[in-house]
């Protein structure tokens, strides 16, 4: 449940999406909401239906002040680690709101480095509405590239999975090996392709 707390005007919410998953990017998104056009229904993604994620981000989209949605790639996720991973993409998203905000809050522990002032907050997708409209759009956008993936990879069946590391996706990697799209510093694509080497 949404907690009642004092927000500051200028507000971004930020959080993402996808940084567990063993393939694809991992996104963030930023939003700015506009205080006279409240938006009802506005939760931590992981707690609504896909249909509801998806009429939510066209109201998010309309509606809010500003809203920017970016990524970092399987190859930077591969180069920084994904923790420096997702912080890009944080300030890739930030930087693309076509309002500058004046205040930012996260969800989560870490803040990445930015001249914005800044609050870091657990849970905060079920706390604060424009983190929880950033986590819709992260995670829609994220969801859409992945059936995107499914498209190209049908075998190991993304639009499914989303890229977790399920049963099915990790029984569909050892049948195909990896794709380009898998991230090989994750430790179960990383040992598959060592094994792989060793034939």
């Amino acid at each position: 449940m949404l907690v009642n707390m004092e927000l500051p005007a200028g507000l971004a919410g930020v959080d993402e999406a996808g940084r567990g998953p063993l393939a694809g990017a991992v996104y963030a998104a930023a939003v700015v909401l506009d205080p006279a056009r409240p938006i009802a229904g506005l939760n931590d993604s992981k707690k609504l239906s896909e249909k509801v994620r998806e009429r939510l981000a066209f109201i998010i989209k309309a509606e809010s002040l500003a809203w920017s949605v970016a990524f970092a790639s399987v190859e930077e996720i591969d180069r920084l680690n994904i923790l420096q991973a997702t912080l890009l993409a944080m300030q890739r998203a930030v930087a693309g709101l076509k309002v500058r905000p004046q205040v930012v809050w996260v969800d989560g522990n870490r803040c990445p480095e930015w001249d914005y002032p800044s609050r870091a907050i657990v849970e905060g997708d079920a706390k604060v509405q424009a983190i929880s409209a950033a986590s819709i759009l992260a995670k829609t956008a994220r969801d859409a590239a992945m059936h995107e993936l499914h498209a190209r990879y049908p075998q190991y069946n993304f639009a499914g999975h989303k890229g977790y590391g399920t049963a099915a996706h990790l029984k569909a990697l050892r049948q195909h090996g990896p794709c380009p799209e898998h991230r090989q510093s994750f430790s179960p694509v990383r040992e598959m392709l060592a094994q792989a080497s060793l034939f």
